[in-house]
Order: C-alpha cells, then structure tokens, then sequence
C-alpha cells in the first residue's frame, strides 16, 4: 500500500481541480508553500512526478490523470461513508441489547418505556441477570449496554453513572427495631438477614459493609430476587440489605421501614457499562445518550423518597429529592456507633 495521506490526496485533488497551486490553497485553508510541501511528499511517496510545472502553468503528468481517478474513486468512496454514518446518527430504528440487574427491573422497563415514545422504531431486546450473570454476557459480547453497580474489573470496560443507587437495611414495619431512632452495629449483628445469592451486587456490598463494621449477622435464608426477600421481610421473617429503589412503594406504604443506622443509606451509583472494544449500535448509542441526560431526573421524579431514605446525617442532599416531612422524631446527628466499633 502507497504510504500516503488522506490530506495529501485531498491537496492533490485540489491542486488538479484548480490547476493551481495558489488556488487550491485558498481552497483548503493552507499556505501555497504547505500545498507545495504536500504535493511534493505524494510525489516522493510514488516516485513519479504529478504535475507539469513548465511554462508557468501546472497541468497533470500522464501519471497523474491515471492517479487522479483513483483518488477521485478513495475520496467519493470517504464521502459516500460520512453521509452513511451522518444518516445512522439520525436513525430512528434498530436492535438494543440492554442487559439489567434484578435490583433495577424496578425503574429500567419505565426509563425504556420513556425512551421507546420518542423512538419507537427501536427494538429492545431485555436480559435480566444478577451481577456475574451480566458480566458473562458482556464477556461474551452478548450485551451494547448493562445497567449495573460497579463495574467489572476483570473486563476492559467503560462505565458511565448516571444516577445515584441508595442502599439500606430494611425490617418490616412490626419488628422490634423498626421505630428506633438509632441503632448500633452490635444490634446488627444479633438480627437474623435474609440475603441474596452468591454474584449478586448488593450481596457483595453487603459483606464488604459488614468486614467494615467487623459484624457478621445470622443468615436466616437465601433468596434469589428481591422481590422473594421484600416479602419475607414484610412477613417479618428477618431484615435484608438491599437497594432502596426495590423498596419505595414499600416504604411509602408503611409496609417495610429502612432502619437507621449510622451511615445508612449507603450512597452508590448506577452505571451504564459497556465493552471498551464494542462499537454501539445507532440504537444502542441514542440510548446511552437519552439515560446520560435522563436517568437521574427519572429516577427522582420516579422513586420520591420516603422519610426513612434521608440519613440524618446528610440534611442537605438526598438521593433521589426532597425528602417528605417525616412524623417521626428525627435522631441526633451525633455519632451512633455501638460500643463494638467505637
């Protein structure tokens, strides 16, 4: 292949379409003597001379009539790909392959439903998974795009948050513990938990939490989805780590309440994770791009908070809007910790 640019194929047009070195720089925005410095590497690069500078006049060589139509040929072919992508940029169809966590089945299928009415010519086509289970099929190129916790490390990926992801420990409304303005982490460790299975996200941050707090709670149960522990919980079998966006019709009910706890609800963020090497689809872009300058306005007009989702130690930010006025006591914003982790 002729070690040659496409700015020099693009100088080389020019100067043959003027018939002018000083022409075709005006036309290109250079310098004659950048236009001359390209023409004279494209030569060097063929080792045949392009044009006939005799007689004050610049008319193409013989090799340069043969060279012009090809280059005529690259550069129509590179104009015809650029108004190809221009109108893939625009286009209003095509297949999504969108991977989710269990943990955000609740808002996914109406952030999609959201996106689907301003492109209903998209076809989606839904994976449902834990966190291993996701990871699988972004390895095997399965997924354009998952929405997840934490990003894998054992994949080249790019990860994008778009939302902030509350976290908390829930208890039914009856439980002993459920009205008490401050608990402790030894408290904690006495309360039998109802967990998810091994490779879930919330499972991992869970245990993570738990070798901070130097705790380690009985497991009552393991379940496989959210909703099989939402109604354990209710049925006041036990408490469950899990995201607070699973819970929020639960807690504005009054069915479920999020127990507090010193740094709790604890603060993460949705991510919008993709393979590194994958070129999205046209589908798969206008989705990513729609969830970057949705997504957290969704998920705060969708998941209003009730009183338990604000912390009492973070006033000001909630996670997902203003908080409605608790009847409750608010606690202290002083330090909670129980005496095992003082």
């Amino acid at each position: 292949m002729l070690p040659v640019t496409l700015r020099q194929l693009q100088v080389f047009a020019a100067v043959a379409r003027r018939a002018s070195f000083a022409r075709a720089a005006e036309e290109l925005h250079l310098t004659a003597p950048a236009v001359s410095m390209q023409i004279k590497q494209l030569e060097s690069a063929i080792r045949l001379p392009l044009f006939d500078r005799s007689g004050g006049k610049v008319t193409l060589t013989l090799t340069g009539e043969y060279f012009l139509v090809y280059v005529q040929r690259v550069l129509g072919a590179l104009s015809e790909a650029e108004n190809l992508i221009a109108k893939l940029r625009k286009v209003q169809t095509g297949v999504l392959h969108l991977g989710m966590l269990t943990t955000a089945k609740y808002f996914v299928p109406h952030l999609l439903a959201a996106f689907m009415k301003e492109h209903p010519g998209v076809q989606p086509r839904l994976m449902e998974g834990n966190r291993q289970e996701l990871v699988d099929a972004l390895h095997r190129n399965e997924l354009d795009l998952a929405i997840m916790g934490r990003p894998p490390k054992e994949l080249d990926t790019r990860a994008e948050p778009f939302a902030k992801h509350p976290l908390g420990i829930i208890a039914s409304s009856q439980h002993p513990l459920a009205h008490a303005s401050e608990i402790g982490t030894a408290e904690l460790a006495r309360e039998p938990f109802i967990i998810r299975e091994p490779g879930s996200g919330s499972r991992q941050t869970m245990e993570a939490l738990f070798r901070e707090w130097r705790i380690s709670p009985p497991v009552l149960m393991q379940m496989a989805s959210n909703e099989s522990i939402k109604q354990a919980v209710m049925a006041n079998l036990g408490v469950a780590f899990i995201s607070l966006h699973t819970v929020a019709d639960e807690l504005h009910s009054g069915k479920l309440v999020a127990l507090r706890v010193d740094e709790l609800p604890l603060m993460r963020e949705w991510q919008l994770v993709r393979l590194s090497a994958r070129v999205l689809s046209p589908a798969a872009e206008m989705f990513r791009h729609y969830v970057l300058e949705n997504g957290e306005e969704f998920l705060q007009r969708w998941f209003e908070p009730a009183p338990a989702l604000v912390p009492a130690s973070l006033p000001a930010e909630p996670a997902v809007k203003p908080a409605r006025k608790s009847k409750r006591k608010q606690p202290s914003p002083k330090a909670r910790r129980s005496p095992a982790r003082r």
